[in-house]
């Protein structure tokens, strides 16, 4: 349905965007994450037609609609979009917002139109209300069913949630999701919260200085990292110093582990070794223990920063009637399903992110 090829964008003499390249089927929904700065919007903006290429091209449905030689107009593309500001009209009521792109459809077009989107979006009995009498999630909802009104075959969606409470931007998110998977809608989601990005997304593309360092599923982003920039952008942990003791075995501060998947590695190397909170296990019965440096209680769970013998910070996720005091020690083991490793580099710097 949207294809990116070697896309690049330029301001004056600044390429902002290089060689991108991406797809998604029908249906699917994808996210770009990344710092501030990063190019996410502006591949939103030329996805729109609001910007032109330098090279490389857009493809919609198999068709050329961005070449660095001819661009299809906005209107042309069959591409809606929903603003971080929401973009609603004040003066309007809730059902002649949905309605405002339809103007070519008869009254009882739009009113059944109206009428099938708001039910939709779960805002059945609010169409006579103005934006203002509106709570935040319910104005995005208006902002999404006005959106989805003119039946756009991709949807491009700009940090949509980042002006909503942190707690309710994912609940909002996941049903979004569930509206677009029942349209069959293809959308393209930015943001900078990867916890928004992985309740929506089927791929998720990491941008840094206007590179895409990966495009790829949230568990293969989470689980196999393909930079050191990934995989502190996404979830959390530490990197270990580890020595590998021949081309499988990596021996750290916290045993001796297999690892499957970086290549060309040999007796003597030395690399760092990616662990998150999930893979140390509270455990009494270990022989390892570590020290309690800090605590965030976050409910269900407690995140503890522990110190290992040798000064070695890393993190634990423990159920929180495992409630330990600073300055503690804890039993803990490792659970590594997905050994995640990189190069030892030179000025590259092991510890919390």
């Amino acid at each position: 349905m949207l294809a990116l090829e070697q896309l690049a964008i330029a301001y004056g003499p600044h390429t902002v965007v290089k060689d991108i390249t991406l797809s998604l089927a029908e249906g699917q929904i994808g996210c770009l994450v990344g710092p501030s700065g990063c190019g996410k919007t502006t591949i939103l903006r030329a996805i729109a037609g609001f910007e032109a290429p330098q090279s490389g091209q857009i493809r919609l449905q198999g068709q050329a609609v961005s070449t660095a030689l001819q661009q299809q107009a906005p209107e042309q593309r069959k591409v809606g979009m929903v603003f971080q500001d929401f973009a609603l009209f004040p003066h309007l009521t809730v059902a002649d917002n949905i309605s405002f792109g339809l103007q070519q459809h008869s009254k009882a077009q739009k009113a059944a139109k109206v009428k099938q989107l708001l039910q939709l979006v779960g805002l059945p009995d609010l169409g006579q209300r103005y934006i203002h009498q509106l709570s935040g999630g319910q104005q995005q909802r208006v902002a999404l069913a006005r959106a989805l009104a003119p039946e756009p075959k991709v949807l491009l969606l700009d940090e949509p949630f980042s002006s909503l409470d942190a707690e309710f931007r994912e609940v909002l998110a996941r049903d979004i999701r569930k509206i677009l998977k029942q349209l069959q809608i293809t959308a393209v989601l930015v943001t900078h919260d990867q916890f928004e990005a992985f309740a929506m997304a089927d791929m998720i593309g990491v941008m840094q200085h206007g590179q895409l360092q990966q495009w790829a599923t949230p568990y293969e982003l989470y689980h196999r990292p393909a930079s050191r920039f990934v995989a502190d952008f996404v979830g959390r942990g530490v990197m270990l110093p580890g020595v590998m003791l021949d081309e499988q075995r990596v021996e750290t501060c916290l045993g001796i582990f297999r690892q499957r998947y970086l290549p060309d590695v040999r007796a003597g190397d030395h690399v760092d070794v990616l662990i998150r909170p999930d893979d140390i296990v509270h455990d009494d019965e270990s022989a390892i223990q570590a020290t309690v440096a800090d605590k965030a209680f976050r409910g269900s769970h407690i995140l503890y920063t522990l110190a290992l013998t040798g000064g070695e910070l890393v993190y634990c996720l423990a159920l929180s009637h495992h409630n330990h005091a600073i300055g503690e020690q804890i039993g803990i083991r490792l659970d590594l399903d997905h050994l995640v490793l990189f190069p030892r580099t030179l000025g590259a710097v092991s510890g919390l992110n």
